[in-house]
């Protein structure tokens, strides 16, 4: 993942008889709600993380080292069994560890450039997913065949990356018979033509429980001239790039992915922009960085922001995507709210999508809100 939140905690719930069915019937036969857990060096309290509303728990994230995988930070093992504790209030939770992301993919092309290297790093994944009693893993390999964070990649990644795939299957596949259970594999990807023009996803996918499809980061200060959204469900027509959910989504279908192993990807976060003028209130008006730094969390954008010093928030009818703007200090801000959740929901289950995943789970209220969202606009 791009952006990188620390994950904070929340309430316990007790779950009732009639959230237990809940569960089963989501996890069983409804939409999967995913979310990434990233927090770094801090040891969790996992009575404080709402599981009741998750079907899976990606942990983020191991890096790879030597062409093996290894523990991203030093609380991970402890945070293992913390997590795996929490299965006595949600027995249908799954949990995965996401190797790589945005930061930590520089391993993955020369780790998956031979037989021998993938075998190498396969045998010590399927040891760590065993040690750590993990129900499977999540490749966040940023990117096949693209610098991603001036990473290391070659042509030969488009290739390798389907082989990798494969071979990780079989290997759980033969753990699954040894424990009588089926081990995960899903990937995050990409949400981009040159993603899928250097993978095989029509391929890839075969080996795949489901896709997590990385929906947002569409346009970013420092990286972008425009300021546009986030994450927009719909093109705008004044979207130069003419990106938004809705086009990954049905690129990926004609990729030949089947929707229903696709996994919506949603920002629990927002970004920042200064822009050059106040025509159309900042939206696909040049940009960059603020001059002044500002948290674009979503707590911070409802809390701090919204309605106050100077704030109006408006409404794309088009993308379905909610902005704020400061005129006077020309600050154009970008996220998603519970109204544009609200519409993604929808689409997901008009379009027959598995369900979402978010990035990054955190127990501050106003993010909470934003689960609860999908939580009741996914559940069956």
């Amino acid at each position: 993942m791009r952006r990188i939140f620390a994950a904070v905690i929340s309430s316990f719930v007790i779950v009732s008889c009639s959230t237990t069915r809940l569960l089963e019937s989501n996890a069983e036969h409804g939409k999967y709600i995913v979310g990434y857990l990233f927090c770094g060096d801090s040891l969790i309290n996992g009575n404080d993380i709402e599981v009741e509303k998750l079907t899976h728990v990606i942990y983020a994230f191991a890096n790879i080292k030597d062409g093996k995988i290894e523990q991203g930070f030093k609380n991970d093992a402890e945070n293992f069994k913390i997590l795996n504790q929490t299965k006595s209030r949600n027995p249908y939770l799954k949990i995965l560890i996401s190797v790589g992301g945005w930061t930590w993919s520089g391993g993955f092309s020369d780790m998956s450039l031979t037989d021998t290297s993938r075998a190498k790093f396969i045998k010590s994944a399927v040891s760590f997913i065993e040690e750590n009693n993990l129900d499977g893993i999540d490749i966040d390999w940023e990117y096949p065949g693209l610098p991603g964070a001036g990473n290391a990649h070659r042509p030969e990644d488009k290739e390798n990356f389907t082989s990798l795939l494969k071979e990780m299957r079989n290997s759980l596949d033969n753990l699954g018979v040894k424990h009588n259970k089926h081990y995960l594999l899903t990937a995050a990807t990409g949400a981009s033509g040159n993603y899928l023009a250097n993978t095989e996803m029509g391929e890839d996918q075969k080996y795949l429980d489901f896709i997590n499809l990385m929906t947002y980061d569409f346009c970013e200060p420092g990286s972008d001239s425009l300021a546009g959204h986030n994450a927009p469900l719909f093109n705008n027509p004044r979207d130069p790039n003419h990106s938004s959910c809705d086009a990954m989504v049905q690129a990926y279908v004609d990729a030949e992915v089947p929707s229903n192993k696709i996994l919506l990807g949603v920002p629990f976060y927002g970004h920042v922009w200064q822009v050059t003028t106040s025509d159309h209130h900042g939206l696909y008006e040049p940009g960059g960085m603020p001059k002044i730094r500002m948290r674009g969390s979503y707590e911070n954008i409802r809390l701090n922001l919204l309605n106050e010093e100077g704030f109006v928030r408006y409404w794309d009818s088009t993308s379905c995507a909610p902005y704020l703007f400061n005129g006077s200090e020309k600050i154009f801000i970008t996220y998603d709210d519970e109204e544009s959740l609200h519409d993604k929901c929808k689409y997901i289950g008009a379009h027959e999508l598995k369900g979402a995943m978010f990035w990054s789970y955190s127990s501050k209220y106003y993010e909470l809100r934003l689960l609860q969202t999908l939580y009741d606009g996914l559940k069956p």
